[in-house]
This record gives C-alpha cells, structure tokens and sequence, in this order.
C-alpha cells in the first residue's frame, strides 16, 4: 500500500527535523552559533485526472483534477544566521561582532575559515590566535612587553607599552561578509568554509561598508531561542506520532483486505 511508503517519508522528515532541533539546543551556549531550521517539499505526484480536461463531448472542462502525493523530503536545513546577544566577559581579547561579518582564521592546511567565535588568545610569539591556535587574518603580533591591549569599534588594535603615553598601533583586524552566508559550509569548532553557495568573501574594515563593528570584552552568544526550540519539538514529536497512526492505519487496512481472501 503506497500509503506506508508516504508515511514512512513522513517519519523520516520528522526525525531528521528533531535532529536538527536537538543540535540547536545542544549549542545554546556555544559562542556565536547560528541556529538552523529544516526546510521540506513535497514530493512528486501521481496525476489520475489531470485538471483541464474535457468531460464530454460538449467541451466541458474539469476544474479540478485528481492527484495522489507520495510524501515528503528534506530540501535544506537552513541556518539562521540572525544576531546573538553579547555578554559582558571581562577579557581584553574577547570580541564580538555587531552586525554583518566573519573573523578570517588561517586553518594549518592553509585553507581561510570564516567564525562569529571571538574568543582569542595570544600564543607564545604574541601572535592573536584562535582557542585552537589558528592564526587571525590579517595576522596581528602584540609586543611582549605590552601592558595591555585595546580594540575599538573599527578594529584597530592598539598596545599600551610602558613610558609610552601614546598607546602602539599593532594592526586593524578585518572582517569579511558574503552575498548569502547562510550559504556557508560549518566544518565544526565554530568555523565554516566558503561555498559556491555563498559566494566569495568581501573584505573589509569594521564599521565600513555594510560591516558590523566589533565589542571588545564582550562574545556574541548563540542566537537560539530556548522556548521556540521547545515548541518546534513538541510539533515535531506530534507530527512523527501521527505519522505513526498512519502507517498503523494503513497496516490495518491491509490486514483486512488479506483476511478478505
């Protein structure tokens, strides 16, 4: 029976759909996470009585036809890439961007990755790396004998050094922003790699042209909404039960119909 078929196209859209709603809730306080929604379309029908045929021999037409469906599935799963909060962490190198744009990370392999993570540090040549010591484009070395470190809103990066009361210019930390970065490729640890998708990067200054501008000693917070994860997977559970109920059902039927026999 093409009904269990439809069904089980059914359960398999809602388990995916609780998957997707589990990982958002698991990152709730990941920093600078984008939460990601599960998009489906319906899939192709079986045309019985196409609509607009004739009816008799007087031309009449049929204004409605009959169409069978034969389920559903999944077309993306489509991140949200919408502003998090920022939080106040008291960290001269914590970062969070206000607005549109990526921190630019150097992977070892070369390849550039793209991150709202702004948690960095410093390693042991003064280079400003990532949690996992991946270097930041442009690079930026902060002398060792610096007193402290300011970062304003345009990300320029100034070291206080001492008998020095004019603060030292390190560099600008540069962000980049896409044509769709919803498009972008999450590879894990906060990272995600250009696609076709996407489109290439625009490099640019913060606070300058359509970029956000940056917040020293805050992190921008994931942009999950806890009470709407909640709703979304009581619906989801509700959907994938129902569908249940239907492959019983069908199952049903078709115990019937043998007993005919």
């Amino acid at each position: 029976m093409k009904a269990l078929l439809t069904a089980a196209s059914g359960m398999m859209a809602q388990e995916l759909n609780v998957e997707i709603i589990s990982n958002n809730i698991a990152n709730m306080r990941t920093t600078g996470y984008k939460r990601q929604r599960a998009e489906f379309q319906d899939l192709l029908y079986n045309t019985l009585r196409p609509a607009g045929t004739t009816s008799s021999a007087s031309g009449t037409i049929v204004p409605s036809g009959i169409q069978v469906g034969s389920g559903v599935k999944t077309a993306a799963t489509y991140r949200i890439m919408s502003q998090g909060a920022t939080a106040r962490t008291e960290k001269e190198l914590d970062l969070a961007i206000r607005g549109e744009g990526f921190f630019q990370i150097v992977l070892p392999d070369g390849r550039m990755a793209y991150s709202r993570d702004g948690s960095f540090e410093l390693d042991p040549d003064g280079t400003l790396v990532t949690l996992d010591g991946y270097t930041i484009q442009p690079g930026l070395t902060v002398p060792e004998n610096a007193l402290s470190v300011t970062i304003n809103t345009s990300g320029q990066v100034q070291a206080n050094m001492p008998d020095q009361q004019t603060p030292q210019t390190i560099g600008t930390i540069q962000l980049a922003r896409f044509v769709n970065s919803a498009g972008l490729s999450a590879i894990g640890d906060n990272l995600f790699l250009a696609t076709d998708g996407s489109g290439h990067p625009q490099i640019g200054d913060p606070n300058n042209q359509g970029f956000g501008n940056l917040l020293q000693y805050h992190l921008e917070q994931s942009n999950v909404n806890a009470v709407s994860e909640i709703s979304d997977l009581i619906a989801a559970q509700r959907a994938y039960e129902m569908t249940a109920r239907i492959m019983s059902a069908a199952d049903q039927m078709m115990q019937a119909t043998s007993n005919l026999r």
